[in-house]
């Protein structure tokens, strides 16, 4: 039957009406999809082409080159050498225990290197390089490097590591490096990624450590291509790293060479330093170790070695180590003294072997005493009865006022390890930290350096530079920065009269130039270097009244851990002064006979330049020393490095 023309018109339309409506829907949907479009390629373009390609390339950090530190001729004391290394992946080396084997028997390497190579491989993914065996000879790289066809997955690379060409001469001063560790990062605080490279080096100890920053320099980038699974195809950019600041220091490699070897087979401390500027021209501290057994990680038995060690390698008695000064500190309770006007230069003093106080007795290092004793006499003989006098009548206060004005008590600002501050005691000192009055014996006993008073050899060589110059020296370490000069500190006057320092002067003369002087058996006889000093003598345990009346143990009698330490200190040329010296000794005995002895021979090295001629010693003493030099291990002087200047 035949449909009437109105329904087939009704029909049309409703067709029409949704065709529109589906068109329109369809049109808007491909409206839509062509701005979505538009914004995905034209507005976030940047945006998706960065993600595409952080997901093709990715960034890695090339460590710097660490910087170097030069003496003060240019001289190098810390450099990097190629570290010629190992590695394995083990996507490409199949069976890794079959080619670690093939790899052993072509080079030897410690199984220890081995097994942690093992655990590394674990733990990492199989197209990630492992680092088998590094510091390889380069007989053993190169070795590795022809049979790599016979070793599938290893690969040789070269990469820098820290090494000191003169080995143990400058180890506490400059310190050494090692990798970093779970510890460090913990101290540090840093967040510089270069510490999260694997094995990468940081500063330990000394310089080292206190110019971490400046001498680690910045990190360069590799940008490489890497595939789906994220292994490296090839390299697509790199940009160098910036190298670290190089350091000129004050130390002159050779002075320091001949103190070190000078200190053979003693546990002892040297400081030289310019009176002028305050340089520290040598700082020795025996005996010593070799820093580069730290550079990689030292074995435990070397370790223990060094830990074990009754001389202590391991501390840098310069600095860390604190002593009674003894009778070095006399010239502190002189001037204290002379300044509070309780004496006078031509007093004297007698001393019958004692001073009394109460009912004890404070003795004098002379049995029979001295005599009748004024200023000069009394440093020159080193008379212990004259300052138990003088100190009693000046009081501790001021006597402590005094040595910290000379550089004793103060934490000097070097860039070294564990700066001690030692100890200058005082009433309140004692109160605050013994909960005890001050005793007048207390006084006694610092004025002639023992009792609670401790320095350390670096503030006696500052104490001595004080007192050679009038002014305030200041002791630096480091010389320039990238070769930018470092300023000296000012040196203002200690407003010290002169009068009371010439007497100090004097008195320091004769003490190692006249007959009766402690130091007289270490003079110089070579008018224009003739030196001034002191001889110390400080006890590390208590004589008793039992022992007096039987007679005093001698020192070689004695266990060498209960010895008395030796000192000496000085400076030379007596009429322009241009070095200052401190010498201690740990249970060396008396000053006079193993700490002068030292000094005399640094002070000539420092003043010549080189071995002293034998006519700068007393006649009787030369085939002694000339055997002493012929025995010397001395190491050969370096040359500088090219473009560094000297000095």
């Amino acid at each position: 039957m035949k449909r009437p023309d109105k329904d087939i018109a009704a029909s049309a339309r409703m067709i029409t009406r949704r065709g529109l409506v589906v068109g329109g829907l369809m049109g808007g949907v491909l409206g839509a999809l062509a701005l979505r479009m538009r914004n995905l390629q034209v507005e976030q373009a940047e945006q998706f082409r960065f993600l595409a390609e952080e997901n093709r390339i990715n960034i890695r950090l090339i460590p710097p080159a660490r910087g170097l530190i030069f003496d003060r001729n240019g001289v190098l004391l810390a450099g990097n050498a190629p570290n010629y290394k190992v590695v394995i992946t083990r996507e490409e080396a199949g069976d890794v225990d079959a080619v670690l084997e093939t790899l052993n028997s072509i080079v030897q390497l410690p199984e220890d290197d081995l097994d942690r190579a093992r655990r590394e491989i674990s733990r990492r993914s199989a197209f990630v390089p492992v680092t088998v065996a590094d510091r390889l000879t380069w007989e053993q790289f190169s070795e590795v490097a022809v049979n790599t066809p016979a070793l599938p997955g290893i690969a040789t690379e070269v990469g820098l590591s820290r090494y000191y060409p003169l080995q143990g001469d400058f180890a506490h001063s400059i310190g050494y490096v090692g990798p970093v560790s779970d510890y460090d990062l913990e101290r540090l605080n840093d967040d510089d990624p270069l510490l999260q490279i694997p094995r990468f080096q940081i500063g330990k100890t000394g310089i080292e450590a206190k110019f971490e920053h400046d001498l680690r320099g910045s990190a360069g980038t590799s940008q490489i291509e890497v595939n789906a699974a994220g292994r490296v195809m090839r390299e697509l950019d790199r940009q160098e790293g910036e190298t670290g600041a190089s350091l000129q220091l004050t130390l002159d490699h050779v002075l320091q060479n001949f103190t070190e070897v000078r200190l053979a087979g003693e546990s002892a401390a040297v400081v030289v330093m310019d009176v002028d500027n305050g340089d520290i021209r040598a700082i020795a501290s025996a005996p010593s170790f070799d820093p580069n057994k730290f550079v990689r990680g030292i074995s435990g038995p070397d370790y223990r070695a060094l830990l074990n060690d009754e001389y202590r390698p391991l501390a840098d008695k310069t600095v860390q180590g604190t002593y009674p000064p003894g009778s070095t500190f006399k010239m502190v309770t002189a001037l204290a003294a002379l300044e509070a006007g309780v004496i006078g230069p031509e007093e004297r003093v007698f001393c019958g072997g004692f001073h009394r106080l109460g009912t004890r007795r404070f003795h004098c290092w002379k049995r029979g005493g001295h005599g009748w004793m004024d200023l000069v006499d009394s440093l020159k003989q080193s008379c212990d009865v004259y300052y138990y006098d003088v100190s009693q009548r000046v009081g501790i206060d001021k006597i402590a006022e005094m040595a910290r004005r000379l550089g004793l008590g103060t934490k000097f600002d070097l860039p070294m390890s564990a700066v001690s501050e030692g100890l200058i005691p005082t009433q309140a000192w004692k109160r605050a930290n013994r909960g005890e009055g001050w005793q007048v014996g207390d006084t006694l006993n610092a004025s002639i350096g023992q009792g609670f008073v401790l320095t350390s050899p670096l503030q006696l060589a500052v104490m001595t530079a004080r007192l050679a110059t009038g002014r305030e020296v200041q002791p630096r370490l480091v010389r320039a920065v990238n070769d930018i000069p470092q300023a000296v500190s000012d040196a203002p006057s200690l407003g010290i009269r002169p009068l009371f320092l010439n007497l100090i002067q004097q008195s320091m003369y004769e003490v190692s130039n006249l007959r009766g002087g402690t130091a007289y058996g270490s003079r110089v006889t070579e008018d224009a270097y003739k030196l001034a000093g002191k001889t110390g003598t400080s006890q590390v345990r208590n004589i008793t009244a039992e022992e007096r009346a039987r007679g005093v143990f001698r020192n070689e009698d004695l266990p060498w851990n209960r010895r008395d330490h030796a000192l000496f200190v000085g400076y030379a040329p007596y009429d322009r002064p241009r070095y200052a010296i401190s010498v201690v000794v740990e249970h060396g005995g008396g000053g006079s006979k193993a700490a002068a002895p030292i000094a005399r021979d640094v002070l000539l090295q420092a003043m010549y330049g080189e071995l002293p001629p034998l006519s700068a010693y007393p006649a009787h003493q030369r085939n002694m020393i000339e055997e002493r030099q012929r025995n010397l291990e001395l190491r050969p002087r370096q040359e500088p490095e090219q473009g560094r200047s000297r000095a």
